[in-house]
């Protein structure tokens, strides 16, 4: 039998949440205004679009602008933006009445859900990817297999000539911390929370904006439980998000930032983690002393907040945990009997190289062991190693903070397009789809 040859696609992107979604709508936007088709398959390996579900909590907003969507700061006048999002919602008048440029962030959600399905042909749910390696010709790496696990463990493989890796975040656990049925991470909140049957107490460790959300939801869901907040600080600190200081997450900043000398990066980044990193916003502290204070007036204390404080032990028994937590002045420690503990301890970009397999061994690394990675988010690689790989996220230490947050999401995508279509142009690849 005549042997058949496998398709190539131009692009396979890794992950469909925000940032690869972004850029498929770039694709659709490019192949609109030039005619040419840059054919792409994305893969996903949750069954349906989905972000951060488990954190979409009720009354929880946006901490960026609804113009910083998927497409306004690259081509405000995209059919994918969150006002075209309200238009077919029927809802403009009402969020204009509204008065915010923050939606709330199950609204934002509706949005990006909305936009993801005008690309339901070029998404693979339900597929995850379990390996990438690379297609040799001549001695030189043309393509790359991608190879994706669906179902009941079929292997399918997918060949490309780039790549783009967008996989997300990975929650953080302390050390030697399993996730299970009373110890959880923030991301697991609202799937967790309807096996719990009247709880008597919580203990939530984190002083970032989660787990002050994590503190307040829980509160207020629970009225008859006690909330134990566990931080090393005195207090939560207030998200710079005053004008001058907002300007680290303008696009021109990763230009700076990507061009600046390393002793530079690393004081920029010293200077402005206070508008991303263990911050909340000022009026859910606020609100979160108001009832704290409002529950010693009342003499009935369910919010309980131990600052200046870590936990020193966890042990399990029959009926719940053991947590031991010490504060840090004096060293005296507290027992407390909980039902569930909540790890609210953030999160860590995905590794590409964890993908990536042997063809990782092709990518150059910086001085410091982390990716080199160009100003186009492209992986900087061996000669040898001709396909483009492209990272969304894991890029901070190159191209600044605002290179991985949705800040930056449109205009990233657009630079991805624009790099990926000079690529194919400059290899002399003739097959370009017209579409018109």
């Amino acid at each position: 039998m005549p042997t058949v040859e496998q398709p190539v696609h131009d692009l396979v992107g890794i992950g469909f949440g925000p940032s690869n979604l972004a850029l498929a709508i770039a694709l659709r936007e490019r192949e609109a205004r030039t005619g040419e088709r840059i054919d792409a398959v994305f893969l996903e390996k949750q069954p349906s679009f989905g972000w951060h579900r488990g954190m979409l909590l009720e009354g929880t907003t946006m901490q960026v602008s609804f113009l910083k969507d998927l497409v306004t700061m690259r081509n405000p006048a995209s059919e994918f933006s969150f006002l075209c999002y309200l238009k077919a919602r029927g809802r403009m008048l009402d969020f204009i009445n509204h008065k915010t440029m923050f939606p709330s962030r199950m609204e934002f959600h509706d949005y990006l859900e909305w936009a993801a399905t005008h690309f339901a042909d070029q998404v693979e749910y339900g597929s995850e990817v379990v390996a990438v390696t690379p297609v040799t010709v001549d001695g030189t790496m043309e393509c790359l297999d991608v190879v994706i696990r669906r179902g009941e463990g079929e292997l399918s493989t997918r060949r490309t000539r780039n790549l783009v890796v967008a996989v997300g975040l990975d929650p953080v656990l302390p050390d030697g911390v399993v996730s299970d049925e009373r110890v959880w991470h923030s991301e697991e909140l609202l799937d967790r929370l309807p096996s719990v049957t009247e709880p008597r107490r919580f203990v939530v460790v984190g002083a970032g904006q989660s787990a002050a959300e994590v503190t307040d939801h829980l509160h207020g869901r629970f009225p008859r439980a006690e909330v134990y907040a566990v931080f090393s600080k005195y207090g939560y600190t207030v998200a710079d998000d005053s004008s001058f200081a907002n300007r680290i997450f303008d696009s021109a900043a990763v230009d700076h930032y990507f061009q600046a000398p390393e002793t530079v990066k690393e004081r920029l980044r010293a200077y402005h983690a206070s508008t991303n990193y263990s911050v909340v916003d000022l009026d859910l502290i606020d609100e979160l002393y108001r009832r704290h204070y409002q529950e010693k007036v009342q003499g009935r204390e369910r919010l309980r907040i131990l600052n200046a404080s870590r936990l020193a032990e966890v042990a399990r028994g029959a009926e719940g945990l053991r947590v031991t937590v010490e504060f840090l002045p004096t060293g005296e420690r507290t027992v407390l009997e909980a039902d569930v503990l909540v790890y609210a301890t953030g999160y860590r970009p995905g590794d590409p190289l964890t993908l990536l397999g042997d063809t990782g061994e092709h990518c150059e690394r910086l001085p410091s062991g982390a990716l080199r990675i160009e100003r186009d988010y492209r992986i900087a690689t061996s000669a040898h190693l001709r396909c483009g790989i492209y990272v969304q996220g894991a890029t901070e230490h190159t191209h600044g903070l605002t290179s991985t947050l949705l800040s930056n999401t449109a205009v990233r995508a657009g630079e991805i397009v624009d790099a990926l279509a000079g690529r194919l142009r400059d290899s002399g690849r003739g097959t370009y789809a017209f579409s018109r």
